[in-house]
């Protein structure tokens, strides 16, 4: 998504493509911070499983940013998501995350990204029927389910990790 007529908050360009790809949210700004898995979960009252951690990689053979939801119980096994989904990844640095996506680290959101990215999502989001992802700041958070945001994100389902 590209910003016209200057910048717009992070938390706007994710309420709006939500509204775009018709889903269905209501964005909540939390007392506490919602940066870490446990912290979002803590403020949602969810389990940690529930909450959706969008990691941003660097793909080692093209270098584009490649974008996975992931479940908050959960760390991206990058040999494994190379052993079996022939994906090389490499942790993309957080200034490029900023520039490239509009997110900082911490408040990265799977919607409202200024340009397109590849999405996975964790097959392990859809043992729920919603899921909790953070929505352009540290303090906020939309729940989904995770059917509808693979759908919105065009996101194709893999295991992150082996177990």
């Amino acid at each position: 998504m590209s910003e016209t007529g200057g910048k717009r908050a992070s938390i706007d360009r994710v309420r709006d493509e939500a509204a775009e790809k018709g889903l269905d949210i209501a964005i909540l700004t939390m007392e506490q911070s919602t940066r870490t898995a446990q912290d979002a979960a803590n403020a949602a009252g969810c389990a940690v499983s529930q909450i959706v951690k969008s990691l941003i990689f660097a793909d080692k053979n093209t270098g584009e940013l490649v974008l996975i939801l992931v479940s908050g119980a959960h760390n991206a096994d990058l040999s494994h998501l190379q052993a079996v989904h022939g994906l090389s990844l490499d942790r993309a640095d957080a200034k490029r995350v900023r520039a490239e996506t509009g997110f900082a680290i911490g408040g990265v959101a799977p919607i409202g990204h200024l340009a397109p990215l590849p999405v996975y999502i964790d097959e392990q989001l859809f043992v729920h029927d919603i899921v909790w992802c953070a929505a352009g700041r540290p303090d906020s958070i939309f729940s989904v389910a995770p059917e509808a945001l693979a759908a919105a994100v065009a996101a194709r389902r893999l295991s992150v990790f082996q177990g």
